[in-house]
């Protein structure tokens, strides 16, 4: 059981002064006090810690792909007088072809420290890079995963583990190229490989397990509804995650398919629920933006990755005007900001309707606010936890910006948040913790700060080591 003070905290969605939260050994907010204006006392109990900084949760990254880190910024060239998604994706498969386990160990431990150092505090990974080059599986078919779970382990992220079913190329079965031989299975392995995981998650506070589809593309209907109907029976509540109608091929190969939309066909397939988060969700109609909003799940939007592929815009201001749940992810990693993603989503927004503050409402008129609160609370959703507030009985996974830092500095509290997300890109966070645990301390007086500082060198070191010979 640990006390601290905070000299400021996010109170369902209001800032208070001297916020003490209680959490027990679990990693769960046991009791908040707060007492107004008055200052802290710091001598009034020594088991308390005193912590200046504004206390506010931490953001949950709704999608991932790991791997994708080591490549970022090494698709900007032109391949084509078309360059496109399509392009991008021929780039990326040749990349992948050349990751062992231990390299994905490195990558993502990297990628996860930087994750925990920009604010978010879980990740939801959506992975398919299952097997050894040419689609041998590893003489342990979950060691791919295993690589995943070990990394979020050593930084101290949640993490929401999506192995993803991966059966074909294109709509009707199409057969895996030679490049995705690495990312598929048939349903019968699938199941198994799930299994497995789900016994190693089992009862584990910092990992949990759901269960994505790769795309409808790459997902045979029938299998979908096995998978589906297997994961149930395991855990009804179990996050299912799919890559839907992100592009405009994408949505005309799913018509010549099936006579429907990507979106409209999921409706008709599968009974969503505030258990689904449909990735990207681009290019929806009228119709079906207003049905997925009505059904309770989660659309992840990744701005960043969203622009750097030339994806589109997704239709945010009738979604939520519908009551449509958003969650942010970062994707391919050309960015690992929370921040960033939030701000990109609102000015994509503001470019296409050339108006301002679109994402306020009337019960809510600051757009940093509504963004960071709609994220929080589908972002726990999409990954399944029991997060995204600062209240009791919720996990104790929370950020503390800095009071001192020029973009917070006299700022009244109904600013914070916008000038936290609006105001450029100085490093605001100053603390992190995740399940009650301190992964980051900036005055250095956690205990195991010494510790921290080695591991973080050796992050850096092995990942430096792991590119340099990925890339020569």
């Amino acid at each position: 059981m640990q006390k601290i003070k905070f000299t400021k905290a996010l109170l369902s969605g209001q800032w208070h002064d001297n916020v003490t939260l209680t959490i027990d050994d679990q990693g769960f907010i046991a009791a908040i006090e707060h007492q107004g204006n008055d200052k802290p006392d710091v001598n009034a109990d020594p088991d308390i810690t005193v912590i200046d900084g504004f206390a506010l949760p931490g953001m949950p990254n709704s999608h991932s792909h790991a791997f994708q880190r080591a490549m970022a910024g090494l698709a900007e060239y032109s391949t084509s007088n078309n360059d496109s998604f399509w392009t991008w994706r021929d780039v990326m498969y040749r990349f992948a072809q050349s990751i062992t386990p231990d390299d994905l160990y490195h990558i993502a431990r990297q990628l996860y420290l930087e994750m925990v150092t920009a604010g978010y505090t879980s990740v939801a990974e959506f992975h398919y890079l299952h097997h050894q080059k040419g689609g041998q599986p590893y003489d342990n078919p979950a060691e791919m995963s295993l690589a995943i779970m070990e990394a979020a382990r050593d930084v101290g992220l949640h993490l929401t583990l999506l192995p993803v079913l991966y059966g074909s190329s294109g709509f009707g079965g199409m057969p895996l190229s030679e490049e995705q031989a690495r990312f598929g299975h048939d349903i019968d392995h699938y199941c198994s490989l799930w299994d497995q995981l789900d016994k190693i998650t089992k009862n584990n506070p910092r990992q949990n397990l759901g269960a994505a589809f790769h795309s409808l593309r790459a997902v045979s209907p029938e299998d979908m509804v096995r998978a589906v109907h297997h994961v149930r029976c395991q855990n009804p509540e179990a996050p299912l995650h799919i890559h839907i109608a992100e592009q405009m091929k994408e949505v005309e190969d799913c018509l010549e398919w099936s006579g429907q939309r990507p979106v409209e066909w999921l409706l008709d397939h599968q009974e969503l629920n505030e258990n689904w988060c449909l990735i990207h969700a681009t290019h929806m109609t009228e119709q079906e933006t207003k049905a997925v909003a009505m059904s309770g799940a989660v659309v992840a939007i990744c701005p960043t990755t969203e622009a750097n592929l030339g994806d589109g815009l997704f239709p945010l201001r009738p979604y939520l005007d519908q009551g449509g749940r958003i969650a942010i992810g970062s994707d391919s990693h050309i960015s690992v900001s929370p921040v960033e993603e939030l701000r990109l989503l609102e000015y994509g927004q503001r470019l296409k309707f050339q108006s301002r503050n679109i994402t306020a409402s009337p019960a809510q008129r600051h757009s940093g606010n509504n963004l960071y609160h709609k994220a929080l609370k589908g972002g726990a959703q999409a990954a399944g936890l029991n997060a995204g507030a600062i209240e009791t009985g919720r996990r104790a996974d929370l950020i503390t910006l800095n009071p001192l830092s020029s973009l917070m500095v006299a700022t009244p509290d109904k600013y914070l948040l916008d000038r936290f997300i609006f105001s450029g890109n100085q490093p605001v966070v100053k603390d992190v913790m995740v399940g009650g645990e301190w992964l980051i301390r900036a005055e250095g007086h956690a205990s195991n700060h010494a510790s921290n500082h080695k591991k973080k060198q050796d992050i850096n070191q092995k990942f430096q080591i792991t590119m340099e010979k990925l890339l020569n």
